[in-house]
């Protein structure tokens, strides 16, 4: 993904709880990964659990696929 293509997709994620308001721990992954690793898999056309490992874990990945 370039550095354009992730200003536009950045500008309508999910604000993550410790800097909005609602408080909340630090996120294991860069949102910048996640997205990666879901245009990987709708690209490939894989399952959530063939997620290659030079991925984030595909619990983490799914989990934020269905935050967003």
């Amino acid at each position: 993904m370039t550095g354009a293509e992730w200003a536009e997709v950045r500008a309508v994620l999910p604000v993550p709880g410790r800097l909005g308001d609602r408080g909340g721990q630090l996120e294991g992954y860069c949102h910048r990964h996640m997205v990666d690793a879901v245009r990987h898999l709708v690209a490939g056309g894989i399952m959530w659990r063939a997620m290659p490992s030079d991925f984030p874990a595909w619990d983490r990945a799914y989990a934020f696929f269905r935050r967003c």
